[in-house]
């Protein structure tokens, strides 16, 4: 396995294997629909492992992780075609969460020791 990547990291390779290729980031709204199409996926792979729909011996074996990393390489693509930092975008939402939205959840007791 390769060592921890920052969000940067991340978006700078997935950007560097996206210029190989003529054709480049797909347009915002066939990203959407790629995005799409990825959480289905999937939302199908939650519904096989946690749901009331098993799978069927014929469907090919996948998992969550997989699933979890396309939607993680479509998003990572879709921000990079738009040039959104998503660092920058973590912050701003952690910081929402964090302001706005700081006693909307019950939080867990913190005991002493």
């Amino acid at each position: 396995m390769s060592r921890n990547k920052s969000i940067k990291e991340m978006q700078a390779e997935v950007d560097t294997y996206i210029a190989q290729f003529k054709e480049g980031y797909f347009s915002p709204l066939a990203m959407l629909a790629r995005m799409t199409e990825e959480l289905g996926e999937l939302a199908r792979e939650v519904n096989h492992y946690y749901g009331e729909k098993p799978k069927k011996s014929s469907e090919d074996e996948k998992t969550i992780e997989e699933e979890l990393g396309d939607l993680l390489f479509v998003i990572t693509c879709f921000a990079n075609s738009l040039n959104i930092d998503l660092e920058e975008a973590h912050d701003r939402v952690m910081h929402k969460f964090n302001t706005r939205d700081k006693d909307r959840w019950t939080r867990i007791e913190q005991t002493e020791e």
